[in-house]
């Protein structure tokens, strides 16, 4: 049965995104050291951070003109940063002058990071974003940045149907823009969730040949080391 008014959807948690970003800054302090000192990330985050969680400490529920654009600019830094130390990993792989190991970890350290990095613009950009996903009706929304297959299984058997946007108004989580992250970097392509506007394309496109570039290099390194 479709939602009303006498049953309002529960706005998204804010734990999910802030337990990636920090596992995230956990890899990078155990990671080898890249061109952005990693004292000034942390702080950097800490800063765009804080007052979102004042602002909205469990459900994302109440959204300013400031905090849409903290959080996107939080998004964005993360991306800068993480685009930068792959940059310096491409470097240490292609050099050799860093230790094999030191190198694959901080390989392992950066992918993770683009997987966490992509997702949260992705989960910034599309439909207004996770406020805007969380408490406004359908028709309130922005343009889909993304296509998901629940937007398109109101024709499907009747246990999936429940479950479809039309049905059930089932609006995608930070979980599932982590999940498409993570299978664009690793198929450097969309699977099941598609990309509608240009921007969506533009940053899955970084995103792929990001996983490319890395897993290629981190490859040829290996094979290197065996040798």
């Amino acid at each position: 049965m479709p939602r009303t008014q006498a049953s309002p959807r529960k706005a998204e948690h804010r734990w999910p995104a802030f337990a990636a970003i920090a596992v995230m800054l956990l890899l990078d302090i155990y990671s080898p050291p890249t061109f952005i000192p990693k004292i000034a990330l942390i702080v950097t985050v800490g800063v765009l951070l804080i007052p979102l969680i004042v602002l909205n400490p469990h459900r994302l529920t109440r959204e300013t003109r400031w905090s849409r654009w903290l959080s996107i600019g939080l998004a964005l830094v993360l991306a800068i940063a993480n685009q930068v130390d792959v940059v310096w990993i491409i470097h240490g792989l292609i050099s050799g002058g860093t230790g094999g190991i030191t190198v694959l970890w901080g390989a392992l350290q950066v992918w993770v990071a683009s997987v966490v990095t992509f997702a949260l613009i992705y989960w910034e950009l599309d439909r207004g974003g996770p406020v805007a996903r969380g408490t406004l009706t359908r028709v309130q929304l922005q343009l889909a940045d993304f296509k998901f297959p629940q937007d398109e299984d109101e024709s499907s058997v009747a246990e999936v149907t429940k479950r479809s946007s039309t049905r059930s108004d089932w609006r995608p989580g930070f979980v599932d823009y982590l999940y498409m992250s993570s299978t664009n970097m690793m198929a450097f392509s969309p699977t099941d969730v598609m990309p509608l506007s240009s921007r969506a394309k533009l940053f899955m496109m970084l995103q792929s040949m990001t996983g490319f570039v890395l897993l290629a290099l981190v490859i040829a390194r290996s094979v290197n080391i065996l040798a």
